[in-house]
C-alpha cells in the first residue's frame, strides 16, 4: 500500500449526488442506528442502583456486567468487522444487530445474577456498529472520487447521533422508570423495542456494500488473536476486581502478550490473513490504531474517576462535592463538547488536513486532562476541563474509523475500522485497572472513609493527558497528504501494491 500523491482538487461533492456517492437517506439511516447504540449506553446508568436492588446483588457486583461487556467487545469486533469485508458489511450489521435485540429482550426476562450477566455481556454486540457502518459508508462514497471526506463527515453525523442518544437515554431511562411506576420490566422493554426497530430501518433502508470475491476467514489467526485478548483483558479485569496484590493477574497478561508471538507468525505467512499485519505496520495506519488506544485511556477509562472525584467531599482537601444531579450537568457539558468535536473536525480537516486535525484533537484531549493538575477547584473549572478534552475526544471517535478506513487497501475496510475499536476497548480496560489500583492505594491519605486522595487523582489525569501527548507524536509520522481523497481506480491499483 502507498502513500496517495495528493489530495484530490475536486471540491468535496454532497452528500447528495450521483450514483454511488453517500447519500443523506444513508446517512440517515444509520444516524438513527447509532441513535439507538446511544440509547443502549445511556438508558441503563440512572437504573443502575435499582437494577441491584431488583437482582438481589451488591453495587460491586455490578461491575461483572462491564467487565463481560467489555471483554465480548474486544473478542468479536475483528471477527465480525473481518466477516463485513468478506459477504457485506450490510449482513454482518444485520446478524450483529439481531444479536444485540435478541439480548435486549433477554435483560426483560433475566432475574439472577448470572442470567442477566450473560444477557448483558451479548448485548455488547452493538459495538461493532460504528465500525460497519463507517465501512459501509466508506464502500459507497469511495465510487464517488470522495469517499475519505465524505466518510469523514458522514462519520461526525454519527457521532453526534451516539451522543445525542446517550443523552436521551441517560435522561429518559430514570423519566421512563417512574411513569411506569418503577417496574423494571417494563422499563427494560422500552430498549429492545429501540433494537428491533433499528433492525427494520438497516433491513429496509441500507444498502449493501460490494465484498472483494475470493476472501476466507483465517479461523487459525482469529482463534489465536482472541486467546491472546481475552488473556490480556481478563488479567486487566482481575487485576482491577483483586487488587495490585494479586500476583498471579500479572502472570495472566503476561501469558497474553506471549500469544502475540504465534498470532503474528501465523498471519504474516497466511494469504488472506486475520490480521494483515503488513497494512498495519504502514505509516498512515499504525499511529491511527495506536491512538486509538491511547484516547481509549481517558474516554473509558476516566469517567468513573472523573465522577467520584466531582462527588468527593471538600473536607478531603479536593473535590467538589457535588450531588448526581449537579455532576450530570458536567457529564451533559462533556457529551455535547464531543457533538461539536466531531462537527467541527470534517470542517479543519477540509481547512486544513486530516493529519492536522487529527493531531489538533489529541492535543486539545492532552491539554483537557493535564489542566486538572492546576485547574481543579471549582465547578467550572472542572467543567471547562471537560469541555476542552469532550471536543478534542468527540473529534476522535469519528475520525479515527474514517482514518483507519482511508488508509486500508481495498477490501479490509471493515478490519481496519474495527481495529480501532478494539485497541480503544483495550485502552480503555487498561486503563480501568489501573485506575482502580492507583486510586485504591493512594486512599490511605483521604479523610473519609470512602475518598481516595488529591495525589491518585492527580495521577489519573496525569496518566490521560500524558497519553494525548503520545498520541499527538506519534500522528507526526503519519504522511502529511494522508487519509486525503483518492481516486477509485488510484485505490485499486494502491490495493494491488
Amino acid at each position: 500500500m502507498t502513500e496517495p500523491a495528493s489530495v484530490s482538487s475536486a471540491a468535496p461533492s454532497p452528500l447528495r449526488g450521483k450514483a454511488g456517492a453517500i447519500t443523506l437517506g444513508l446517512v440517515g439511516y444509520l444516524f438513527f442506528v447509532e441513535f439507538v447504540s446511544g440509547v443502549l449506553q445511556g438508558y441503563y446508568v440512572p437504573l443502575i442502583s435499582d437494577l441491584v436492588t431488583y437482582l438481589g446483588i451488591e453495587d460491586a457486583d455490578f461491575n461483572w456486567f462491564e467487565a463481560a461487556q467489555l471483554l465480548l467487545s474486544a473478542l468479536v469486533v475483528p471477527v465480525l468487522a473481518k466477516l463485513g469485508d468478506m459477504v457485506g458489511h450490510k449482513k454482518i450489521l444485520l446478524i450483529s444487530t439481531v444479536l444485540t435485540a435478541g439480548a435486549s429482550w433477554w435483560l426483560v426476562f433475566a432475574d439472577s445474577f448470572w442470567i442477566f450477566l450473560v444477557a448483558w455481556a451479548l448485548q455488547g454486540f452493538y459495538v461493532v456498529w460504528l465500525p460497519l457502518e463507517v465501512a459501509l459508508i466508506f464502500d459507497r462514497g469511495r465510487r464517488s472520487d470522495t469517499g475519505a471526506s465524505q466518510t469523514r463527515r458522514a462519520a461526525g453525523y454519527l457521532v453526534v447521533a451516539l451522543e445525542a442518544g446517550a443523552i436521551a437515554g441517560a435522561l429518559g431511562g430514570a423519566r421512563i422508570f417512574a411513569a411506569f411506576n418503577e417496574n423494571i420490566t417494563l422499563t427494560l422493554m422500552i430498549p429492545a423495542i429501540a433494537v428491533s426497530v433499528a433492525f427494520f430501518v438497516i433491513l429496509f433502508g441500507v444498502p449493501e456494500s460490494s465484498p472483494q470475491p475470493g476472501r476466507r476467514l483465517d479461523t487459525v489467526g482469529f482463534v489465536l488473536l482472541t486467546i491472546a485478548l481475552l488473556t490480556i483483558t481478563s488479567g486487566l479485569t482481575f487485576l482491577r476486581i483483586n487488587g495490585p496484590g494479586a500476583l498471579w493477574v500479572y502472570g495472566l497478561m503476561l501469558i497474553g502478550l506471549f500469544l502475540f508471538f504465534p498470532f503474528g507468525r501465523w498471519v504474516l505467512k497466511h494469504p488472506d490473513p486475520a490480521i494483515d499485519l503488513r497494512v498495519l505496520r504502514q505509516p498512515n495506519m499504525w499511529p491511527i490504531q495506536l491512538t486509538a488506544g491511547l484516547v481509549g485511556i481517558s474516554i473509558l477509562g476516566a469517567q468513573a474517576p472523573l465522577s467520584t472525584f466531582a462527588g468527593t467531599d471538600p473536607v478531603n482537601g479536593f473535590g467538589l462535592g457535588l450531588d448526581a444531579t449537579d455532576r450530570s450537568y458536567i457529564i451533559g457539558a462533556y457529551l455535547v463538547a464531543m457533538i461539536i468535536g466531531a462537527l467541527l473536525f470534517p470542517v479543519i480537516s477540509r481547512r486544513f488536513t486530516p493529519r492536522i486535525a487529527l493531531i489538533s484533537a489529541t492535543v486539545l484531549v492532552a491539554i483537557g486532562y493535564l489542566a486538572f493538575l492546576v485547574n481543579n477547584t471549582t465547578a467550572v473549572g472542572v467543567t471547562l476541563n471537560m469541555v476542552v478534552a469532550g471536543i478534542g475526544s468527540g473529534a476522535l471517535v469519528a475520525a479515527l474509523p474514517a482514518a483507519a478506513a482511508a488508509a486500508a487497501p481495498l477490501g479490509q475496510t471493515g478490519i481496519a475500522t474495527g481495529l480501532t475499536n478494539t485497541t480503544k476497548t483495550i485502552g480503555g480496560a487498561f486503563a480501568s485497572a489501573i485506575f482502580a489500583v492507583v486510586l485504591v492505594l493512594a486512599a490511605g491519605q483521604a479523610v473519609t472513609e470512602t475518598a481516595s486522595s488529591l495525589l491518585g487523582y492527580l495521577i489519573v489525569f496525569a496518566i490521560c493527558g500524558g497519553a494525548a501527548v503520545v498520541a499527538a507524536i506519534s500522528l507526526v509520522f503519519v504522511p502529511k497528504l494522508a487519509f486525503g481523497d483518492v481516486a477509485a481506480d488510484d485505490r485499486a491499483v494502491e490495493s494491488a501494491s
